[in-house]
Formats: C-alpha cells, sequence, structure tokens
C-alpha cells in the first residue's frame, strides 16, 4: 500500500474513532512509524484513546520537540503561554525552578530562551524526573519546592493540577482513561496544590521575583487572596482566545 493511501485509510479510522484531528495524527502516524505493520499496531492503539504522544514518543512544544515517555502527562499548546511568560520574566543569567516539571516541556522552553540561566524541574514521579532529563533539564524527585534553597530563584513556574474532583467526569474520555489523575486533580475547588505552589513560591523567589502559574475556571479570586497573603503584590491574569482564564503571574514583594 502506497503511503498516501496508508495515510488515508489511517485518517479514516482515527475520524471513525472520534479523533479530532485525525488528519494531523494519521500524517504523524505514517511518517513516523518504521512500516505498515506499526501504523496498524500505532493506529489502534490511537483508537483505544492513548495518547498520540505516548505512541510516537513525543510531542511538539513552542516549536521544539519534547520527549513524553509513557504514562506520563502530556504538555499541552495551551501550556505555551505560561512557558513564553516565565521566560520573559528571567533575567539572563536568571534561575527558574519548574515546579511539577512532568517531561520538562516547560523548562525547556525557558531554557533554550535563556540559555545563560539555570532551570532546576522538581516531580514527584521518577518516571517524569528522567523524562525532564532526556529533555536537558536537572530534574530531581521531590514534592514541589522541598529540597531546593529559598530566596535563590528569580522564576518559579509551575503547571500544578487545577481541575476540580468533580469536574474530572468532564475531561475527554481519553484524557480520563490513560493519563495519570495525579497531574489533574486539583481538590474540591481545584487549588489544593496551586495553593501549595503559591507558598513554596514565596519561600524560594528573591523579592521582586515571579510566580507564573496555570490556573482556570472561576480561580482567580481565591488565587488572588492566596498570593496576597503569602507577600505577593501585583499579579496579572491572563485568559485564551475563548476568553477562559488560563493563567496568573505574580511578582513576590516579601519573603515569608
Amino acid at each position: 500500500m502506497r503511503s498516501a493511501d496508508l495515510e488515508r485509510r489511517t485518517r479514516a479510522r482515527l475520524a471513525a474513532a472520534g479523533c479530532v484531528a485525525a488528519d494531523e495524527e494519521a500524517a504523524i502516524l505514517v511518517a513516523e512509524a518504521d512500516d505498515r505493520a506499526a501504523v496498524e499496531r500505532w493506529a489502534a492503539r490511537r483508537e483505544r484513546g492513548e495518547p498520540l504522544a505516548w505512541i510516537v514518543g513525543r510531542v511538539e512544544f513552542m516549536g521544539r520537540t519534547v520527549h513524553v515517555g509513557p504514562g506520563l502527562y502530556v504538555p499541552r499548546t495551551q501550556s505555551e503561554e505560561l512557558a513564553a511568560r516565565a521566560a520573559e520574566l528571567t533575567p539572563r543569567r536568571g534561575r527558574v525552578a519548574d515546579l511539577c516539571t512532568g517531561t520538562g516541556a516547560v523548562g525547556a522552553s525557558v531554557r533554550a530562551f535563556r540559555p545563560a540561566g539555570t532551570v532546576v524541574g522538581t516531580d514527584l514521579d521518577p518516571r517524569a524526573a528522567v523524562c525532564a532529563r532526556m529533555n536537558g533539564i536537572d530534574a530531581v524527585v521531590a514534592d514541589l519546592d522541598a529540597g531546593l534553597a529559598g530566596g535563590a530563584f528569580d522564576v518559579v513556574c509551575a503547571v500544578a493540577p487545577y481541575v476540580p474532583t468533580g469536574a474530572l467526569r468532564l475531561l475527554p474520555s481519553d484524557v480520563v482513561s490513560y493519563e495519570p489523575h495525579v497531574a489533574l486533580d486539583g481538590g474540591a475547588d481545584g487549588l489544593d496544590l496551586v495553593r501549595r505552589v503559591v507558598a513554596g513560591a514565596a519561600r524560594l523567589l528573591v523579592p521582586g521575583g515571579w510566580l507564573v502559574t496555570e490556573i482556570g475556571g472561576d480561580q482567580g479570586v481565591p488565587v488572588g487572596e492566596a498570593l496576597a497573603a503569602a507577600g505577593f503584590g501585583r499579579h496579572d491574569f491572563w485568559s485564551d482566545d475563548d476568553g477562559d482564564l488560563r493563567g496568573v503571574a505574580a511578582r513576590l514583594d516579601r519573603r515569608p
């Protein structure tokens, strides 16, 4: 079967399975697979809902290829805005702590923008730390800011889980079935980990340093309150093209 015919057949399979980007995904599967048999196996895995990034072992993030290990949270395009803001706020030789680093996609993007700087990632999952190292991040297995020196960082960034537990059922079925819930479930109001990120960032940052973290939904007010209580002054929220809240950048005025 010719490559074009194989891609067309794969596209039809993925579309029938409900893949919203069947054209793009079929092209990737055909281009990455060694032979037709591999395409068939990979297409079957994708039909069952397994993330494409797990199947091919990579994803594109901010124009760079990021290795993605099986079982790990897949970096989202929506997180590129966070990475760009964190990079812009990092001094040329700045120090960055990337909490909940996962594959290290955000940290690697910051490091690419600020090659003279230093980026350290933390994650509870040893597999994530290994993957982040593959992507060029000095990653350690740790719970958020644990083990990192206080007052030593210019920027703290995090894509912590912030989906309220009750809203997990609203996520796409393949996400719920395959991706690790620990990377999605943020507790009753979605802010269990985010509040800890705020407290950890207040300890890690130099005065005038910045925290950049993802949030969503109606979390702006409680996050603003947590930031103020932790010593952060100015904070800037950002939204996506649909007007939905996506994150906040906050400057530390005083250390606790």
